[in-house]
């Protein structure tokens, strides 16, 4: 007799109940950050008046967790179960974007609260993010990893093209802090979904002899000890600096310089996320044709030129055309990510997952909040157009530690399940 917990891997992800609820609530709270990504720094710029450089401090704030707690982060979460820390870091960003549309109502928002939100939501992000990538392979087999994270990429793919649109709508009609509530209760929607699933893994064995510094040093000498994951954080975090940097002008340049309105500019941020969509169906058929390495590098090269429209755009034509480079940017940034983050999940031992994933995030997103102050300082000096160009030229060159690693060859890479 076929065990019942088999069926939903044989039947596919579809009908696998416990990867479902989880799909369910992180797509929700997917689309109400993405509405908190465009709000957040209009609550800056509009409401609170703040400048170019205080806006990239915004980012720096943002980000900033993924450095100072990025690397504990990973050892603390493997010795929790991942689905505790999912539900209570859900619920400390509900709590923490509540205090926005509050602080407004009362009169005593201030740049500084603005700080703090993006702060503590950023740490929490940091556990989060770190269980989130280590909850999946408990939840599905390994050679499912990659369909999984093609799901979930559609997800937030979807997210990125409604949204924004949606998200500039609200922040016209309600005003942009209180559009930041409907984020803070798509996050106990997500909460909720993910208290349902009954999967309840042991949880890590307690050693008497554990430290945190050892554990750390394991997850570093893990990914820095192997060159493919090496090349893949180098190029990812050359990527998400230069990345980050833009985003600390971006918005910006779209609504004080060319004074666009918060529906124009949600929208404009909502096209071009189709192709991210477009890359997280395309993701896994492109892969098997060219190959998981090349599949790799390619994407993260061909990104490169469509970062070269921003800097010229104008309240014009151009608009469409930077809507549709960002589309291409964004359908090979899924591409890539589904690509090797499913390598990383299948190459990773389980018990090492946690650290894995967080040394990851902080080799790879500990160079934004880096991004995010420099983006502020150049903005400031050099202009936003400016910063913008330096932002192409910069990360044109971030595919070069990928295509120069023996990814540029490697069809089939290597997995934990084919050494035990």
């Amino acid at each position: 007799m076929t065990d019942d917990l088999d069926r939903p891997r044989r039947r596919g992800l579809w009908h696998h109940p416990e990867f479902r609820r989880l799909w369910i609530g992180e797509s929700v709270s997917q689309f109400g950050s993405t509405i908190s990504q465009l709000a957040l720094p209009l609550v800056a710029i509009l409401i609170v008046h703040a400048s170019t450089f205080e806006v990239g401090l915004l980012v720096t704030f943002q980000m900033a967790a993924f450095l100072v707690v990025g690397l504990p982060a990973g050892a603390w979460v493997d010795r929790m179960r991942f689905r505790a820390v999912l539900i209570v870091n859900d619920v400390l960003r509900a709590v923490a974007l509540a205090s926005v549309p509050v602080a407004h109502w009362l009169g005593v928002l201030s740049i500084g609260q603005l700080y703090a939100v993006a702060l503590l939501t950023g740490v929490c992000t940091v556990f989060f993010d770190v269980a989130y990538q280590s909850y999946v392979p408990e939840l599905v087999d390994r050679e499912q990893l990659v369909d999984a994270n093609a799901k979930l990429q559609a997800s937030e793919s979807v997210s990125q093209i409604g949204g924004p649109s949606a998200g500039g709508l609200l922040i016209q009609v309600l005003t942009a802090p209180y559009a930041v509530l409907l984020d803070a209760a798509s996050f106990l929607w997500s909460a909720s979904w993910v208290a349902a699933i009954r999967t309840r893994p042991p949880k890590a064995e307690r050693r008497p002899d554990r430290n945190l510094r050892r554990e750390i040093g394991e997850g570093l000498r893990f990914v820095l000890g192997n060159r493919l994951l090496r090349s893949i954080a180098l190029c990812t975090g050359t990527s998400n600096l230069f990345g980050s940097i833009a985003a600390a002008v971006f918005y910006v340049l779209l609504a004080r310089e060319l004074r666009l309105s918060p529906g124009l500019i949600g929208l404009i941020e909502s096209t071009s996320a189709i192709g991210g969509l477009a890359g997280s169906l395309v993701a896994d058929r492109f892969a098997r044709r060219v190959g998981q390495g090349p599949a790799i590098w390619i994407s993260a090269l061909a990104m490169a030129p469509f970062g070269f429209v921003a800097p010229f755009v104008q309240r014009d034509w151009t608009l469409a055309l930077l809507a549709f480079a960002q589309g291409v940017m964004w359908l090979n940034v899924v591409i890539y990510n589904i690509t090797q983050v499913s390598f990383r999940q299948g190459l990773c031992p389980p018990a090492l997952l946690g650290r894995m994933n967080a040394t990851m995030r902080f080799l790879v997103w500990g160079t934004m909040p880096v991004g995010g102050f420099l983006g502020g300082v150049l903005g400031e000096t050099i202009g936003v157009r400016q910063t913008l160009f330096v932002v192409a030229v910069g990360g044109s060159l971030s595919f070069l530690p990928v295509f120069l690693s023996p990814l540029r060859r490697m069809r089939e890479l290597p997995s934990y399940a084919a050494t035990v």
